[in-house]
């Protein structure tokens, strides 16, 4: 099933494509695989990036922070890139590299064997230091807008947190009670992916 992608804003999507077309800019990205590209890149899969700021608050309330671009550099994302909003509108916040980008392309592949329409985000959870494909069900809206139902699927990225099998599709109204389990005072810390 094709998935509904969003459109980003066309000023997110131009600044990502100044930002790959910039020498400078690609050649000191911390990210070893962008650099060692050679031959062309280009953005691909656009998703909205929402954070999930307060897991122990029951139902998900999220904010949007940005949109975040696979980066091709022929046949597979080696990087991606990520326009963020400021005062002066849409500019290009980073590339980043690590893990996402495979455990990304990976979802997304799940995502597009399921049956159910769907419409692609990424839900970040600060708190568990955890990145999830959100596929949201309401395939007509924009992508920066609406609330997570609990029908939605959260496919968890990997690395994940202890606890949370990481690309297993599951609904959030399942995966909100071991969420919220993980934030118990007797639960350690978790350390940052690297």
């Amino acid at each position: 099933m094709p998935l509904h992608l969003p459109p980003a804003p066309a000023p997110a999507l131009r600044s990502v494509l100044a930002a790959l077309g910039s020498p400078t800019a690609v050649r000191e990205a911390p990210v070893p695989a962008l650099r060692a590209h050679q031959g062309p890149l280009s953005p691909d899969h656009a998703l909205p990036v929402h954070v999930w700021d307060d897991v122990s608050g029951g139902m998900p309330q999220t904010r949007l922070t940005g949109w975040r671009f696979l980066v091709r550099g022929g046949e597979r994302a080696v990087a991606t890139a990520e326009a963020m909003l400021t005062a002066d509108g849409w500019a290009f916040a980073r590339f980043c590299g690590g893990p996402y980008v495979a455990a990304t392309e990976q979802a997304l592949a799940q995502a597009e064997a399921l049956a159910t329409p769907c419409q692609p985000r990424l839900l970040s959870v600060p708190e568990l230091y955890m990145l999830t494909l959100w596929l949201h069900h309401d395939t007509a809206s924009d992508g920066a807008e609406g609330l997570p139902a609990p029908g939605d699927l959260l496919i968890p990225l990997a690395p994940a947190p202890p606890g949370i099998a990481a690309h297993r599709p599951q609904r959030i109204a399942d995966l909100l009670p071991r969420l919220t389990l993980r934030l118990t005072p007797a639960t350690p810390l978790l350390a940052e992916p690297a």
